[in-house]
C-alpha cells in the first residue's frame, strides 16, 4: 500500500504499473504537498484512515496477487483519413503535443529515416519513465510529427541518447513538479548545415531547426518515454520552454574556442550538449567594458547547472582587454565565493561556484542583453552531457535537398 497526496495517485499507479506491480493500492490524502503543518498533517491522515485500514486488511483480489501487464499493441496502420481527421485522432489518443502535427505516413517516414545510416528496429535508447524503446523507425514517427526535415535525425537521435544518459538525472527533471526543460546546445558544422538560429531570437519561433528538433524530442518523451502531463510529469505550472529549447553557438563570431572544443572535441565535430533549466534571466551590464560585463554575468549567479548566453559584441569586448574564457570563468567563480549570510540554507552558495557548475555560450543578436538559463541546484549529481552526431554518408546529398528550407522575408 502507498500514501500519496491525491493529486499524485495517477502518477503513483502509472509508476508501480511501469514496474509490474498494476495491483499497488493507493490512498489519496488530502495533504499538502511536502507540508509542515502538524495540523494538516492529522488532519489528512485522519480523513484517510478508513481507507488505509481497508486497503491493508481487505483480500487480494486476483488482479492483485497475480499481477499482470496490460498491453494493447497498437496496429501499424493506426488510422486512415485527412489530416484534420488524423489530427483528431491523435490528439484524442494522448499523441500530440497540442498543436496540430503532421501525419506519419509511411512515406514521410521513410523518407526521416534517410537521416541516419541505423537501420529502422536499432534501439538508441529505452526512455524513461516506461523505458520505452527509442528505434529509430518510432524517433522518426515523432520527428515527423513534429514538423522535422530528415537532415534534423541525426541531431534529434542524439538528443535521445544525451537525454536518457543516467548523469543528466533525466529520471528525476522530467517527472518532476519544477518543470525543467531540456535545454540542447549544439556546436559544430551541423549548425550552418541545417540553418540552426545562432543570433537574434535563437529562443523565440521562426526556425524550422530550433523549433522542430525541440519539438521532436518532447513528443518522444511523451510517446516512448511516457512522460504524460498529469500522469507522470507532475509539472506544478509547466515550462513554454518545453516547445522547444534548442540553441547553437556562434562560433564564427566568437572570440574564443566554442564549447565543444573546451571539453575536448575537434573544431569540426558536431556535438549536442544538453541539461535542465526552469529558469531563464536576462540581464545588462552597467558598463559595457570586460570587468562591467563580466560583473554583471557574474551578479546571476549561475548556481546549480546554468548556461551563461553572452552575445558575440560583448565576447569580443571582453575578449579584447585580454580575457579569455577561462579568465572570464575565473571572475565569475570569485565574484560568487561570498560566505553566505547567516541562516542561509543555499548549498551552492556555501560550496562557491564551481567550473563544472556553469557554461559560457557566445550566441545571440545585435543588443546589450545576457542570458541565463538555470538547472538544478547541484544536489542531484547531475552533469552535462554531450554526445557527438553522427552524419550519414549521404549527409551532402541531403543537406543539398534541403538547402533552401530557410524562411525568405518580404520587405515592407
Amino acid at each position: 500500500m502507498l500514501l500519496a497526496n491525491y493529486g499524485f495517485v495517477n502518477d503513483a499507479h502509472s509508476a508501480a504499473s511501469s514496474r509490474g506491480l498494476p495491483g499497488l493500492r493507493v490512498i489519496g490524502t488530502t495533504i499538502a504537498c511536502e507540508s509542515t503543518d502538524e495540523t494538516d498533517i492529522e488532519t489528512g491522515i485522519d480523513g484517510a484512515l478508513n481507507d488505509i485500514i481497508d486497503a491493508l486488511t481487505a483480500p487480494l483480489t486476483d488482479d492483485e496477487s497475480y499481477p499482470k501487464l496490460k498491453y494493447e499493441p497498437e496496429p501499424r496502420i493506426a488510422f486512415k483519413g485527412n489530416n484534420q481527421d488524423v489530427n483528431n485522432f491523435f490528439y484524442r489518443k494522448g499523441w500530440s503535443d497540442g498543436l496540430p502535427i503532421i501525419p506519419p505516413t509511411e512515406a514521410a517516414v521513410a523518407e526521416m529515416m534517410t537521416g541516419t545510416d541505423l537501420p529502422a528496429d536499432h534501439v538508441v535508447a529505452k526512455v524513461i519513465p516506461r523505458l520505452g524503446k527509442a528505434t529509430v523507425e518510432k524517433i522518426a514517427v515523432n520527428a515527423v510529427m513534429a514538423g522535422a526535415l530528415p537532415v534534423h535525425m541525426p541531431v534529434i537521435i542524439a538528443a535521445v541518447e544525451a537525454v536518457s544518459d543516467p548523469k543528466t538525472r533525466f529520471d528525476i527533471f522530467e517527472v518532476s513538479t519544477g518543470s525543467w526543460a531540456p535545454f540542447l546546445l549544439v556546436n559544430g558544422p551541423v549548425r550552418k548545415d541545417i540553418h540552426i538560429n545562432t543570433g537574434s531570437g535563437m529562443m523565440s519561433p521562426g526556425n524550422i531547426a530550433n523549433a522542430a528538433i525541440g519539438r521532436a524530442v518532447g513528443l518522444i518523451v511523451k510517446n516512448i518515454g511516457g512522460a504524460r502531463k498529469g500522469l507522470e510529469d507532475m509539472g506544478v505550472f509547466g515550462n513554454p520552454a518545453k516547445w522547444s529549447l534548442v540553441v547553437g553557438e556562434n562560433e564564427e563570431d566568437s572570440p574564443w574556442e566554442p564549447y565543444h572544443v573546451s571539453n575536448g572535441y575537434g573544431k569540426e565535430d558536431s556535438v549536442l550538449t544538453v541539461f535542465f533549466p526552469n529558469q531563464y534571466t536576462l540581464g545588462i551590464p552597467g558598463q559595457t567594458n570586460a570587468t562591467g560585463i563580466a560583473s554583471s554575468l557574474g551578479r546571476m549567479n549561475p548556481g546549480g547547472l546554468s548556461a551563461l548566453i553572452i552575445i558575440p559584441d560583448h565576447a569580443k569586448i571582453v575578449a579584447d582587454e585580454g580575457w579569455s574564457k577561462q579568465q572570464l570563468r575565473d571572475f565569475i567563480i570569485k565574484q560568487n565565493a561570498i560566505p553566505p549570510k547567516p541562516g542561509a540554507i543555499d548549498t551552492q552558495v556555501r560550496r562557491g561556484l564551481q567550473n563544472e557548475d556553469f557554461m559560457v555560450v557566445v550566441a545571440g543578436g545585435p543588443g546589450v542583453w545576457h542570458a541565463k538559463l538555470q538547472g538544478a541546484a547541484g544536489f542531484f549529481n547531475n552533469t552535462f552531457v554531450s554526445k557527438k552526431i553522427t552524419l550519414p554518408q549521404n549527409w551532402d546529398a541531403l543537406v543539398a535537398k534541403y538547402r533552401n528550407m530557410v524562411p525568405n522575408y518580404m520587405s515592407y
